[in-house]
C-alpha cells in the first residue's frame, strides 16, 4: 500500500515554466517505455503513431473564471450549481458575510449566498449572461505555482487550438503543444481523432493533504463520450490519450462498461467523475498517455505512476530534472507507454 510520501521528488523552482514557448510545437518530449527514456520533441510524435489508432483529445474551453470583487477580493470560480450560482475560491472567504453585495469592475453586482470550508463562496451572478460578464473582467485562472498574474497573451495561449465548448477552471495542458498542423498529420498517418469533454475543475490543483491515499476526497468533474465516439474508441488498435483529464475520463466510461461485451473498451458516458487513479489500478481503456511533468505528491503524479509504473516515472522525472525540462501547465511533455505493453 502506497502512501503520500512515495510520491515525492526534488524539483528544482527554476524548471516550472511560468510562461509558454512562443511556438506550441517546440516543447521536447520525455518518451517513457519501461525503464528506458528517449529524448525526443513533440513533433517527434507522429513517430509513435500507427494506422488504426484513435488519438483521443479532450476539448473543453478554459472560461476567464478569476476576477475582482470590489477591487479587493479576488474570486476563481470553479463548479457551477443546478441552481445557477457558482462555487468560488477566494482568501479569507468567511469574512465577506453571507448577503452581501459585491461589484466587479464592470459596475455587474454578485451576491454572496452561502459559505462552504472546502468550496468557498456561494455566488449568484446579478446579470443574464454570466460567460458575457467573466468575458469582459476575468482572467485566465493560471495554476498558483506560476506565481504571476494572467496576461492579455494567455487569453489564447491558456488554450488548447481546438477548445470548444467552454466549461474547464484549468486548461487540459497537454493539448497546449497541438497546433492545426499537426493535429493534420495525425490523420495522415492512418489515426483517427476524437474530441472527447471533460470540464476540468480547480480542484486539480488541490494538494493531497492526508499520508493515507484512502481518505483523500478527490474533485469531482463533468464529461462526457457520445455513443459514436465511444463505437470509434471501442474500434482502436490503440487508444492513445492526451493528457490525465483524457485519461480520467476514458477510464471512467470503462468502469461503467457492464456490458456483456468484454471487448469494448468504454461505454458512452456523461456524468461526473470523481476517478481517483493509483498504482495498482487496472487500465481498461488507455495504452499510451501523452501528458504534461506533474507535481510532486500530486493525484497526476499519482495516476502516470500507475500507467507507467512508480519507479519507471521516479527515474524518468529524475532524468527530466538533469535535462532541465520545463515542469507543469506551460511546460515540456513525455510519451508514456503502459507498464509491462
Amino acid at each position: 500500500m502506497h502512501t503520500l510520501s512515495d510520491f515525492d521528488f526534488e524539483l528544482p523552482s527554476d524548471l516550472i515554466a511560468s510562461h509558454p514557448l512562443p511556438e506550441r510545437d517546440a516543447s521536447r518530449m520525455l518518451v517513457v517505455s519501461g525503464g528506458d527514456v528517449y529524448d525526443r520533441h513533440i513533433r517527434d510524435l507522429l513517430e509513435y503513431i500507427h494506422p488504426g489508432d484513435v488519438v483521443v483529445f479532450n476539448n473543453s474551453r478554459v472560461i476567464p473564471a478569476r476576477f475582482m470583487a470590489d477591487g479587493k477580493h479576488e474570486i476563481t470560480l470553479h463548479t457551477a450549481t443546478d441552481d445557477g450560482c457558482w462555487w468560488g475560491l477566494c482568501k479569507k472567504f468567511n469574512k465577506i458575510p453571507v448577503g452581501s453585495q459585491l461589484a466587479l469592475d464592470d459596475g455587474t453586482m454578485i451576491e454572496i449566498v452561502a459559505h462552504d470550508d472546502v468550496s468557498g463562496l456561494k455566488i449568484k451572478f446579478l446579470c443574464d449572461d454570466v460567460f458575457a460578464v467573466l468575458d469582459r473582467v476575468g482572467k485566465m485562472p493560471l495554476p498558483p505555482y506560476m506565481k504571476r498574474d494572467a496576461e492579455i497573451t494567455d487569453r489564447e495561449r491558456y488554450q488548447t487550438v481546438y477548445a470548444n465548448p467552454l466549461g474547464s477552471m484549468a486548461a487540459p495542458t497537454a493539448g497546449l503543444h497541438f497546433t492545426p498542423e499537426l493535429l493534420s498529420d495525425i490523420e495522415k498517418r492512418g489515426a483517427r481523432i476524437v474530441n472527447i469533454t471533460l470540464h476540468v475543475g480547480a480542484g486539480t490543483w488541490l494538494p493531497v493533504k492526508t499520508e493515507d491515499l484512502s481518505r483523500h476526497k478527490m474533485h469531482s468533474e463533468w464529461g462526457c463520450i457520445t455513443a459514436s465516439q465511444a463505437d470509434i474508441i471501442n474500434a482502436a488498435q490503440r487508444v492513445i490519450a492526451v493528457g490525465t483529464t483524457s485519461m480520467r475520463l476514458l477510464e471512467s466510461a470503462a468502469i461503467g462498461n457492464s456490458n456483456p461485451d468484454k471487448y469494448k473498451r468504454v461505454m458512452p458516458f456523461c456524468s461526473t467523475t470523481d476517478i481517483f487513479i493509483t498504482p495498482g489500478y487496472k487500465f481498461h481503456a488507455v495504452d499510451v498517455l501523452l501528458t504534461n511533468f506533474h507535481l510532486p505528491k500530486s493525484t497526476l503524479f499519482m495516476l502516470v505512476s500507475a500507467f507507467a509504473g512508480l519507479e519507471n516515472m521516479k527515474r524518468a522525472y529524475s532524468h527530466a530534472v538533469a535535462e532541465k525540462y520545463r515542469f507543469f501547465s506551460y511546460g515540456d511533455c513525455c510519451l508514456l507507454f503502459k507498464q509491462g505493453e
